[in-house]
């Protein structure tokens, strides 16, 4: 199967390209427009711990592709892509299909980074998909319910016992969310909260370091030490290895063992093998292998390609992994697509960063605006909430009563 050369081909349904496609079937553009992606549903990760709460639905957090886009405008192909040739302009899929393109899209993401620790990959979780979310937690009900008929103790505190690698926003979200969530779960059962045992691992002297939520950090330190069961940070620690319920790892000079049923695996990401594998030279990436872009977002070598998100970045001009910069990207790979369409020039792309936003908990967050005002717990939540909810690519009747569910809670929020 092939698709006309006038096809504007994009790969990666997550923010990039599902805005860029969305954009797209709005304005009055005048070629075929192609989604591929391997997956049925678009995943809003900043969610993603709602979806695991219970706190939001799979409709608000990961509504199905066919849904969001309009058939008649967007063709969605759901499919792996197994090569890009920029050369001849064909994309080679898993199913052995080609797709010929006029113009590409590249949004592809990252992928989690293991830096070759041994039983990293194999034996531990993930928390990056729908289908990452639906296994931990089947996983953390299972150790809970055995725990609760077992008498032996140190059975009991094994599979009590759960280790998050990785203190960025990812293991701190989910240290937070976990923390709130375990303790009534676990009651549930019949069991004891304060049982529980929650570690926060990170190779770095503190948590969040380097990162553009970096002025959050004492708020999310107070937050980890509030909560029904206290998060254990251990700092300046590597991992070394992992077994199955068991992770090995080096701290002050001494390799120790934890005994921990389930351990979660958020301490880096690698660029995309797609990305690596495309025959840019290393002077035309950066020091992950992303690609350099021309300020427009285009490849400088091959201006019919756009890409954003994690799969690029603009010369002396990085931006931190922001489901908002993604988002703006590909508002704006849409907006330079019609604008070749209509013979015009590119425009450069600008995005707003409009501050930093953690989840810290079952109804609390922190919230950095703007880079000048912080706040912390409900009110933070709420914002958090309200930020996202503007960006959710759901259906208007389920938008506006959520919309309304915020603007009825303690904190007026101008949405």
């Amino acid at each position: 199967m092939t698709h006309s050369t006038h096809s504007t081909v994009i790969l990666g349904g997550g923010f990039v390209g599902l805005f860029t496609a969305l954009h797209l079937q709005q304005q009055n553009y005048p070629y075929p427009i192609i989604l591929i992606d391997q997956t049925e549903r678009f995943i809003f990760k900043p969610l993603l711990y709602e979806f695991f709460s219970g706190e939001m639905n799979d409709l608000q957090v990961c509504p199905r592709y066919d849904e969001l886009l309009d058939t008649e405008k967007v063709n969605f192909i759901r499919d792996r892509v197994e090569a890009i040739n920029l050369e001849e302009k064909t994309i080679t899929l898993k199913s052995g299909n080609i797709c010929t393109y006029n113009k590409l899209v590249i949004g592809l993401g990252n992928c989690s980074g293991y830096f070759g620790i041994e039983g990293a990959k194999e034996h531990t979780f993930s928390f990056r998909t729908r289908q990452d979310a639906i296994a931990l937690k089947q996983q953390l009900h299972q150790c809970l319910q055995k725990a609760s008929h077992l008498p032996d103790a140190q059975q009991r505190r094994h599979l009590l016992t759960i280790a998050i690698v990785g203190a960025g926003p990812s293991g701190v979200e989910l240290a937070a969310t976990l923390a709130d969530l375990l303790p009534e779960w676990y009651r549930q059962y019949g069991g004891n909260g304060q049982e529980i045992r929650l570690l926060l691992i990170n190779r770095g002297s503190t948590i969040l370091e380097g990162d553009i939520n970096s002025d959050l950090r004492q708020a999310a330190k107070t937050a980890l030490t509030d909560k029904p069961i206290s998060v254990e940070l251990l700092l300046n620690t590597s991992v070394t290895k992992v077994q199955p319920g068991q992770l090995y790892y080096q701290s002050q000079q001494q390799t120790q063992t934890l005994d921990a049923a389930t351990i979660v695996w958020t301490a880096g990401t690698k660029t995309h093998p797609l990305i690596q594998s495309l025959p840019i030279p290393d002077s035309h990436r950066d020091k992950k292998g992303r690609l350099l872009l021309a300020p427009t977002l285009q490849l400088p070598h091959f201006p019919d390609v756009f890409a954003g998100g994690d799969c690029g970045t603009i010369l002396n001009h990085p931006l931190p992994p922001l489901g908002q910069v993604a988002h703006q990207q590909g508002t704006a790979i849409a907006n330079n697509l019609q604008a070749l369409a209509d013979n015009k020039k590119p425009s450069h792309v600008e995005v707003d960063i409009k501050g930093s936003l953690l989840k810290l908990g079952l109804d609390e967050g922190a919230a950095n605006l703007f880079e000048q005002y912080v706040l912390t717990g409900q009110s933070a939540h709420l914002i958090r909430q309200g930020r996202y909810l503007t960006l959710l690519p759901v259906p208007g009747h389920d938008f506006q009563a959520t919309k309304e569910w915020l603007s009825e809670g303690v904190f007026s929020i101008n949405l």
